[in-house]
């Protein structure tokens, strides 16, 4: 029984590493869909502006 709680608090420190990566993977994939989006914007801006001129 007492070699089981060493293996219980391994799995959940490395259950705990892998969820904070994943979230933070998560966060920095919406982050680059949003500069994406930003960097389509200004330059479809930038196109329609340098028709005009």
């Amino acid at each position: 029984m007492n070699a089981l709680f060493p293996i219980i608090l391994i799995i959940a420190i490395v259950i705990a590493i892998v969820g904070g990566l994943v979230k933070a993977v998560n966060f920095l994939l919406w982050v680059g869909i949003a500069l994406a989006i930003i960097a389509i914007i200004g330059w479809l801006l930038r196109s329609i502006a340098g028709r005009r001129g």
